[in-house]
């Protein structure tokens, strides 16, 4: 495992995964200009707002509903599954349908429940059947431009979501977080990219640390969805097991739980994300869990965010996982590209419907 050997890194990557990665900061921040300019209704009185989405295209909207919980006096719903809630009717309730191919079955079948129900929608996508049922439907399509995996699109599945919550009226302009963040990422890359060695890229050696184990990721507040971002891209890019746990429910039966087994102990690594702007006693909760988890015997660190604001806390933290799961494939000597496993199961319910 030679994760400073640029020529090996360059050949297993591929279809550049990294560069992705790096251009992160630059994506959200096209995508938060992108979010201003297209086309939206001057829509009023929406009481509710659903996003449909899966994978790589809901997890924006994880981010979104976690910085707009203290924001927004409308609840935010993420929507994971087909079709929508029941109480999802009428034009109060706003239908985010979020999709990078926009062909989606999950998200096809939430866009034609909304219409039905007589909701306002707005589909985000690349183009596909998603973009074609709005058209058909006088729902308000919202097309960006990306080439790659989903996600790698994370920037504009948070980016156009927020931007359009914003115009909406429905959450305080954002625009000097969004520039915090972006400024936060671009600082902090400097010592994660691939040129710099595992003697000052922590990223590098946190992928080492990850290596044989089994990752459990934790994080609290505006942090939770961002450990399931470290958790899903563990999974796709390094083809690795990894769990996320949320605090402070983790506190009311997850942590009873690392008692036993305890010949696997050696085999797990335990992350905990921090932010400056969590909430003090999650916090203090976050500190005395890991306690108690490395008192067991088991490996335990954690991540301090940086940047000034809520937004910068929550994506040089996300930002950080990537690079760190990159490593990890790299360790494992995988491609952190394609996804197989996935595109498989996609063809064998295309072909079972």
């Amino acid at each position: 495992m030679d994760l400073n050997d640029l020529a090996h890194i360059k050949a297993l990557d591929a279809e550049d995964m990294i560069g992705h990665i790096n251009d992160l900061p630059d994506q959200l921040q096209r995508a938060w200009e992108l979010g201003q300019e297209l086309e939206l209704p001057q829509w009023e009185g929406i009481r509710q707002v659903i996003v449909a989405g899966m994978g790589g295209s809901a997890i924006g909207a994880d981010l979104l509903a976690s910085y707009a919980q203290s924001l927004s006096s409308v609840p935010i719903f993420v929507h994971r599954d087909y079709e929508v809630p029941m109480w999802g009717q009428g034009e109060e309730t706003l239908v985010i349908c979020s999709s990078h191919s926009g062909n989606t079955e999950e998200v096809l079948s939430a866009f034609e429940m909304a219409v039905e129900q007589g909701c306002r929608v707005l589909t985000v996508s690349t183009g596909g059947k998603l973009l074609e049922a709005a058209q058909a439907n006088q729902a308000t399509p919202w097309v960006f431009d990306h080439k790659g995996q989903p996600r790698t699109a994370v920037g504009y599945s948070f980016g156009l979501l927020l931007a359009a919550l914003t115009r909406l009226g429905l959450l305080p302009d954002p625009s000097a977080e969004v520039a915090d963040a972006i400024k936060a990422m671009k600082e902090q890359q400097t010592a994660f990219v691939p040129e710099v060695p595992d003697t000052g890229n922590p990223t590098k050696r946190m992928a080492g640390q990850f290596v044989g184990r089994w990752i459990t990721i934790y994080g609290a507040g505006i942090l939770g969805p961002v450990a399931r971002r470290w958790k899903t891209q563990i999974n796709e890019l390094s083809k690795t097991q990894a769990s996320f746990e949320i605090l402070p429910e983790a506190d009311h039966n997850t942590l009873q739980g690392v008692v036993n087994p305890e010949p696997q102990f050696g085999k797990s690594m335990t992350i905990f994300l921090r932010a400056a702007h969590n909430h003090p006693r999650n916090q203090l909760r976050d500190e005395f869990t890991r306690m108690g988890i490395m008192l067991e015997g088991q490996n335990t660190d954690f991540v301090m965010a940086t940047g000034e604001t809520r937004l910068a806390n929550m994506w040089t933290s996300l930002h950080y996982g990537d690079y760190a799961s990159f490593y990890l494939a790299i360790a494992y000597n995988v491609d952190p590209t394609p996804v197989a496993m996935l595109a498989e199961l996609k063809d064998k319910m295309a072909s079972a419907s």
